[in-house]
C-alpha cells in the first residue's frame, strides 16, 4: 500500500528490536529518511542492512541512551543534522516496571523518566520546527489502561495519554497530529521472557485474546506507519488498542 510519503523524515526510538524495529523498517521501505535508535548498536546495524537489502534507503544509525539528564536535547540536535529536520518521531523506547507497593522512590523516578518525561522531552525539542513547518507526526507506543497490578510503566504510559490528548490540541491547527498505539501482546523480546514458549502464549491467549493468538510487531507497525502518514491527517488526539481484541472496554 502506498501511504502518501514524499519526502518526509522519521526518528523512530527503541529501533532496536520489536514493534521499533517493524516500524523504523516499514517507514524506510516507505522511502521515508529514517534515523534508527536504540543503545544496541549492532542491532541497529542489523536492521540497516535489512531494510538496504530489502531495497530501502539505508537509515541513520544513532546509538544513544535515553537515561542521561540531557539525552533528549542531544538526540534531537543529532537527528536534525543527520536527517535534515524532522517531520515524524515514533516513540518506542521504554518497558515494563512491575513494582512492589512498597517500591522506592527511584524505582518510581526510573520508570516515569525513561517511559514518559524522555517522550515529552524529546518531542517538545522538535516541536517548534514542526509548527512553524505546518506539518508532523507524533506516534507512541504506550500500555494498557487495565493494569493488573501495580506497574510504573503503567502510570506513565497513562500521563502519556493525558499529556498526548492535550498537547493534541493546542497544535492541531498546525498540521501536528498525536497519537497513541497501546500494544496488546505483541511479540517481543520482553514478552518472550514472560511467555518463553508457544505453549506459555496459547494458555494466556485462550483466556484473555477473543483471537486465541499474540500478534505480530509488523501488526502494529501497519498502523503506526498509517497515523505517521499524510493519510491519517484528520487522526488526532486518540489512544488505539492493537491487541487482538483483548482489551474488554467499549469506550
Amino acid at each position: 500500500m502506498n501511504f502518501g510519503y514524499t519526502t518526509q523524515t522519521a526518528l523512530v526510538t527503541g529501533a532496536s528490536r520489536g514493534i521499533g524495529r517493524a516500524t523504523a523498517r516499514g517507514l524506510a521501505l516507505q522511502g521515508v529518511r529514517t534515523a534508527i535508535v536504540a543503545r544496541r548498536r549492532a542491532l541497529l546495524e542489523d536492521l540497516s542492512a535489512e531494510i538496504v537489502a530489502a531495497g530501502g534507503m539505508r537509515p541513520e544509525i544513532i546509538e544513544a541512551d535515553l537515561y542521561p539528564h540531557d539525552a533528549a536535547a542531544r538526540l534531537a540536535a543529532e537527528a536534525v543534522e543527520r536527517l535534515g529536520r524532522v517531520d515524524i518521531i515514533v516513540h518506542s523506547a521504554g518497558g515494563s516496571r512491575p513494582l512492589a507497593v512498597e517500591s522506592s522512590r527511584e524505582a518510581w523516578d526510573e520508570a516515569m523518566l525513561l517511559n514518559f518525561f524522555r517522550i515529552r522531552e524529546l518531542t517538545h525539542e522538535l516541536l517548534a520546527p514542526m509548527r512553524e513547518r505546518q506539518w508532523g507526526r507524533i506516534v507512541t507506543l504506550t500500555g494498557t489502561s487495565e493494569p493488573r497490578a501495580v506497574n510504573a510503566a503503567f502510570s506513565a504510559k497513562a500521563a502519556v495519554h493525558a499529556w498526548s490528548k492535550g498537547l493534541s490540541r493546542e497544535v492541531a491547527r498546525d498540521n501536528v497530529t498525536l497519537n497513541c498505539i497501546q500494544p496488546g501482546r505483541i511479540r517481543s523480546e520482553q514478552i518472550g521472557k514472560r511467555y518463553p514458549t508457544l505453549a506459555d502464549e496459547l494458555a494466556f491467549a485462550k483466556d484473555e485474546i477473543p483471537m486465541g493468538r499474540f500478534g505480530d510487531p509488523e501488526e502494529l507497525a501497519n498502523l503506526a506507519i498509517f497515523l505517521a502518514s499524510p493519510l491519517a491527517s484528520y487522526i488526532t488526539g486518540t489512544v488505539i488498542p492493537v491487541d487482538g481484541g483483548m482489551y474488554r472496554f467499549a469506550f
